[in-house]
């Protein structure tokens, strides 16, 4: 059983995170970086948490949802939060694996499913021309999400590793 303490960090870790993760989307979107095919979001870093703390499960998925309230789109509210979700709990089931194979899960899961949603509902493409419309969108959104996920999100993890940032393991 849970002691009290142990349930308050868990609960405290994962509201800090999905502050955190909000906070850094809603300032992307000044530089209108956080929202449609072309996404750099520095939040995203954060998806490297969930190596450290289950916490970031949680947080990581209300962060996001809070987010994609400022895009909007219902679809992106619903689709972009359950990529999320489960990018966390990959992230979390592989967090053994070394840090930069735990980490993929953000990546491919966003490409997947942010590219299929851009493609299904904001191209103009039909039939076949789909699929051509999926691998670009696809492509950019990865990108993007590969840059920030191993170019921040590595020194983050290091970063919280090495002060220990995070006391809820398991």
């Amino acid at each position: 059983m849970k002691s009290k303490k142990t349930t308050t960090q868990f609960i405290v870790e994962g509201a800090l995170i999905a502050a955190l993760y909000t906070g850094l989307t809603y300032l992307c979107a000044v530089f209108s970086l956080a929202y449609g095919p072309v996404q750099f979001r520095f939040s995203e870093a954060m998806t490297v948490l969930p190596i450290l703390t289950p916490a970031a499960i949680p947080g990581l998925t209300v962060g996001c949802l809070l987010s994609n309230i400022g895009s909007f789109n219902p679809l992106d509210m619903i689709f972009g939060t359950a990529a999320t979700l489960l990018a966390a709990v990959l992230t979390y089931l592989m967090r053994k694996l070394p840090a930069w194979v735990a980490i993929l899960p953000p990546v491919i899961i966003n490409a997947i499913v942010i590219g299929i949603e851009i493609t299904l509902f904001f191209t103009d493409a039909t039939g076949s021309g789909k699929i051509w419309s999926f691998v670009p969108s696809a492509l950019s959104v990865g990108a993007g999400e590969l840059v920030v996920c191993y170019a921040l999100g590595l020194p983050l993890l290091i970063l919280a590793k090495k002060y220990r940032l995070f006391s809820v393991k398991e």
